[in-house]
């Protein structure tokens, strides 16, 4: 059985490639739903960026958003805290069991598997690094030009082929 908030979170994880650090410390005010973008405040490497989500997407998480009015972070304990990594590990490991799978799921996984096939898509390798805040001295290089307005169209077009 799914419940709503876990839905969404998973989902979200796998539409923007998030990183677990970066998913529990996202607050309400860092989110755009007209953009369909999430600025993430000192992400890996003590870095801020926007990450985006499918427009299709943001239904669902504006009728999560009014549903829980009062949360400071996009998602909260029922004790109006922020998630742990490790509760994330333990909902991700909950659901991969009631479903089955033999294989090993940890929440890194579903980063993995929209970065894999955001590369199947044809999304080139320097806006696949800008949208998932990887950095290296040589891949900068790369994509310093680029900006998030210029991946957008890419970025909407590729997870539209994405039926979850």
């Amino acid at each position: 059985m799914c419940d709503t908030q876990h839905e969404l979170m998973l989902k979200l994880m796998l539409y923007t490639a998030l990183r677990v650090s970066e998913l529990i410390n996202i607050r309400v005010s860092d989110i755009d739903l007209d953009g369909c973008k999430i600025f993430i405040d000192n992400g890996k490497g003590s870095k801020d960026r926007y990450i985006l989500f499918p427009s299709g997407f943001r239904l669902a998480l504006q009728s999560f958003l009014d549903a829980h009015s009062e949360n400071v972070f996009l998602f909260e304990s029922r004790l109006k805290q922020p998630y742990t990594s490790r509760r994330i590990q333990q909902i991700v490991r909950q659901y991969t069991d009631e479903a089955g799978l033999t294989r090993t799921v940890h929440p890194h996984l579903l980063r993995h598997q929209m970065l894999t096939f955001l590369t199947a898509q044809g999304i080139s390798d320097a806006k696949i690094q800008l949208i998932s805040g990887h950095e290296s001295r040589k891949s900068l290089e790369l994509y310093q030009h680029l900006s998030l307005e210029s991946v957008e169209k890419d970025y909407q077009q590729a997870v539209r082929a994405l039926e979850i």
